[in-house]
């Protein structure tokens, strides 16, 4: 289903932070796909940033998740503001374990972000995420930069031989 990992390696401090990772994602998929959101793990954004997983609602409506499974990785994130650019909504995605008081903290920014809990087998949203809409050119800029890198994925996975030269 997913990539070999669904949130980046570097962020991750052990192999075991990447298989929870990965089993954060896994829920958070299933959740999204019972609500008729769709999303890539790894989507590159413009920037040289990458979200976890990337996706479109229903309605259109791109949303980011950020996966977090360590206090360390949730503290040391610097960089998880510029994704907002990027989507409608955003949601950090949290493993159960994880004390969530921080995320109350002015900056986590708790009017802009949702929460997520999740496991390997499901997911559970604690705070929804506002919508803070993106302007309708970023958004169908966006929306094709998803649509694109499904399919190229799709292909891909399918003929390993049309893989592009760089990133997927």
């Amino acid at each position: 289903m997913f990539e070999s990992s669904c949130a980046a390696p570097s962020a991750l401090e052990t192999p075991a932070d990447t298989r929870e990772a990965l089993a954060v994602a896994r829920g958070i998929a299933r959740l999204f796909a019972r609500n008729d959101i769709w999303c890539l793990p790894e989507m590159p954004l413009k920037g040289g940033r990458r979200a976890d997983l990337m996706g479109i609602d229903a309605k259109g409506q791109v949303i980011i998740v950020e996966i977090k499974v360590s206090r360390a990785d949730l503290l040391g994130d610097a960089k998880w503001p510029d994704y907002l650019d990027h989507c409608d909504r955003f949601f950090w995605g949290l493993a159960p374990h994880l004390d969530r008081a921080v995320m109350e903290t002015v900056p986590f920014r708790p009017d802009t972000c949702g929460i997520i809990v999740a496991d390997g087998y499901d997911a559970e949203i604690l705070r929804p995420a506002p919508l803070l809409p993106l302007a309708a050119a970023r958004r169908k800029v966006e929306v094709e930069r998803l649509a694109r890198a499904a399919l190229r994925r799709q292909v891909v996975a399918a003929d390993p031989a049309c893989a592009p030269r760089g990133d997927l």
